[in-house]
C-alpha cells in the first residue's frame, strides 16, 4: 500500500505527463508509467494548466521531485544530468552537515572534553588556595631545625 501523499503525487504526475510531447513520453520506461498508474489515487482530481509553470501550479513537493527525476533520467542531456546530480549531491551534503550540527554525534568526545575542563578548573582552584602554617606547626619546625644543626 502506498502512502496517500505519494498516491496523490503519482496522480499529479500522470496528469502533467498528458501535456508533454509524445517523443518525451515514449522515453519514460513502461515500468515507471505502470507504477504511477497502479499506485495513483483515482479519487483525487488535479487540473493541470499548460499555460502556467510548474511552480505556479498547486502541486506537491513530491510531484516536483518526481518530475525532476524524470527529467534527469529520461530527458536531460549529459551536461544537464551532471549539473543536476552535482546539485543533488551538494544538497545532500549540506543536509548531512546540518544534521551533524543539530544532533552532535560526538557525545562521548564532549563528555571527555567536559571532564578535562572540570579537571583543569579543579586544578586552578587548588592552586589558588594558600597554605597557612599553624602556630604549633611553626614551633615544631623551629625546634626540629635547632636539633638538625
Amino acid at each position: 500500500m502506498v502512502d496517500n501523499k505519494y498516491a496523490v503525487a503519482y496522480r499529479e504526475v500522470l496528469e502533467i505527463l498528458k501535456y508533454i510531447p509524445k517523443d518525451d513520453y515514449i522515453k519514460i520506461s513502461k515500468a515507471k508509467i505502470e507504477l504511477f498508474e497502479t499506485n495513483a489515487n483515482r479519487e483525487y482530481t488535479f487540473n493541470y494548466d499548460p499555460n502556467k509553470t510548474l511552480e505556479e501550479q498547486n502541486v506537491s513537493e513530491i510531484t516536483k521531485g518526481i518530475i525532476i527525476l524524470l527529467f534527469r533520467d529520461y530527458w536531460a542531456n549529459e551536461i544537464q544530468r551532471k549539473k543536476i546530480i552535482a546539485k543533488q549531491n551538494y544538497d545532500r551534503m549540506k543536509l548531512e552537515e546540518e544534521k551533524k550540527e543539530k544532533y552532535n554525534v560526538d557525545i562521548f568526545q564532549n563528555r571527555d572534553n567536559d571532564k578535562q575542563k572540570q579537571n583543569i578548573e579543579d586544578t586552578k582552584e587548588v592552586a589558588l588556595v594558600e597554605y597557612k602554617e599553624s602556630i604549633f606547626e611553626k614551633m615544631v619546625r623551629i625546634i626540629k631545625n635547632i636539633f638538625k644543626r
